[in-house]
Parts: structure tokens; C-alpha cells; sequence
């Protein structure tokens, strides 16, 4: 009897420590750009954003520092959340006026038209690369804050070296799990939000994703290798919004199910300047 007790006693213990590590806690839903050993989170939604910001940087031909101005200030201003609301007419991820010059309301909400219309006036600032954070977006934006952009300096500069291919392997998201099965539906708004994003690129549809040559697209031309982690990166960070389930690049590969990059084996290595997505 003693022993069928202790039996008892164990098979509960058991039980109880199984049920202590089903119960532990979900592991966060965001993202996060790594840079000198420091992760840089952000939520999926600013990800998503972010991630506009970077593309529309580097369709136009503008350097990463561009992009780490105009995170750090939609960091500030919207804390990167095309919000429809703020200060007066103030709106979208930039909190651009349509009394100002902006445009029009709908013209602000919408996050490419926001993000160029930072850029141009961004790239009317002569020498605006060699200057602080902070001086450049407030010579820009005119805030009743114009300190407030530093704060965001470092944050920002970690994902637009990611988001232009600066940094490899370095943008990663925890995220749910996707749908099982992809849809032709999915598929093109995928290829809609690209073409949003980069303009045209020369992309290749497959069964479950796509495949994109950075080869052909003129901001890519210079180094393809870095081109194509710049859209590798830019595909992890809209993940969640666009049911990517994988991105591979070179030698490596990120998954919706691990949240991390590995590196793959010599045959399965892509060509320079080939990204492949998988959706579903």
C-alpha cells in the first residue's frame, strides 16, 4: 500500500509539473531588429509601418540615414501608427496638417503618400545626412518638441540598417500561427502591398509564395545581395499582416514557426539578389 501511495504521489507530481509548463506564459507577439547585441522591439503594426518607411527609402534611391530620419520622427509623432487623429488637423504617421501643405485627409491617411511627402521635403534639406536626428526632422516637421526625435535615434537606426540590408539576419517576429492553406486572394494582395511598397519588381509566382529577383530592380542594382535582404527583412516585418509563414535568402531562413533565422544547407542555398516567400 505504502508503495501504490508513493506511486500515486509521483504520477500526480507528474501531472501537476506537466500542467505548470503547458500553463507558462505565450511568448510576446512582435517584432524586433537586432543591432551591436540590443533587440529593438516593436509591435507587428509598427513593423508594418517601419518597414513602408524603409521600402519607400530605398525605391527612391535614398541612403538608410533617410530612413532612420523618418522612423524616428513617425516614432515621435505617432509612435509609427497611421492614427487618424492628433494635435489640430494633425494626421497619419507623420502627423502632417492638411492645413499645412500636406494634402488632402485621405491623402495623409494613406501611408505611401504620407511617407514620400516626408521625403521630399526631408531631401529639400541640404546636407540633411550629416545632420542630428533631431535637427533634421525638426527642420522638417516644425514641432513644439524638436528634442524628442533623439530619444528614438538609436531604435530607428537598428531597423532601417536592417530594412536596407545593412544588417543581415537581424529583423525577426514572434508571431501566431498562419492559415494552413493559402488562397489566390493572398497571394495577390501580397503582390499588391509589394508593388505599394517597391514598385515594380520581377517576381515569380509558385505554389505557395513567391519568388523575387532583386537582380533587375534599379535600387537593388548596386549590390543585389544587400537589395535582396532589405526585401527579405521587409517580408518577415509584414508577416503578420500578409500570412508570410517563411522568407529565405541566400543561406538562410526565417519561419513563422521558430521566429528566428537559420541557416540553411549548401544545395539549398538561393542565388544573390533571390528572395523567396511562402505564404500559408
Amino acid at each position: 500500500m505504502a508503495f501504490l501511495a508513493v506511486l500515486v504521489l509521483g504520477v500526480a507530481a507528474i501531472v501537476i509539473a506537466l500542467n505548470l509548463r503547458d500553463s507558462s506564459p505565450a511568448k510576446p507577439v512582435r517584432c524586433a531588429a537586432t543591432l551591436d547585441g540590443t533587440d529593438w522591439y516593436l509591435s507587428t503594426e509598427q513593423a508594418d509601418n517601419a518597414a513602408l518607411i524603409s521600402a519607400v527609402a530605398m525605391r527612391r534611391g535614398l541612403p538608410a540615414r533617410a530612413a532612420t530620419i523618418a522612423i524616428a520622427t513617425a516614432l515621435q509623432e505617432s509612435k509609427l501608427s497611421n492614427v487618424s487623429y492628433g494635435d489640430r488637423d494633425s494626421l497619419g504617421l507623420f502627423q502632417q496638417r492638411p492645413s499645412q501643405g500636406w494634402g488632402t485627409r485621405a491623402q495623409i491617411l494613406d501611408p505611401e503618400h504620407s511617407t514620400n511627402a516626408f521625403y521630399d521635403a526631408l531631401t529639400k534639406i541640404n546636407g540633411y545626412q550629416s545632420l542630428q536626428i533631431t535637427e533634421a526632422a525638426q527642420r522638417v516637421q516644425r514641432s513644439a518638441f524638436p528634442q524628442a526625435y533623439a530619444g528614438h535615434e538609436t531604435q530607428s537606426r537598428s531597423w532601417a540598417s536592417a530594412l536596407t540590408g545593412y544588417s543581415t539576419a537581424a529583423v525577426t517576429c514572434t508571431l501566431r500561427a498562419a492559415a494552413r492553406s493559402v488562397t489566390d486572394a493572398q497571394l495577390e494582395a501580397f503582390r499588391t502591398r509589394v508593388q505599394r511598397d517597391w514598385g515594380t519588381l520581377a517576381l515569380n509566382r509558385e505554389t505557395d509564395g513567391w519568388s523575387a529577383d532583386l537582380t533587375h530592380a534599379a535600387w537593388a542594382a548596386v549590390d543585389p545581395s544587400r537589395g535582396a535582404w532589405a526585401f527579405a527583412q521587409w517580408s518577415v516585418a509584414v508577416a503578420d499582416g500578409q500570412g508570410v509563414t517563411a522568407v529565405a535568402v541566400a543561406d538562410r531562413r526565417w519561419s513563422r514557426s521558430s521566429g528566428a533565422w537559420s541557416t540553411v544547407g549548401a544545395g539549398a542555398s538561393l542565388p544573390t539578389g533571390t528572395v523567396r516567400v511562402t505564404l500559408g
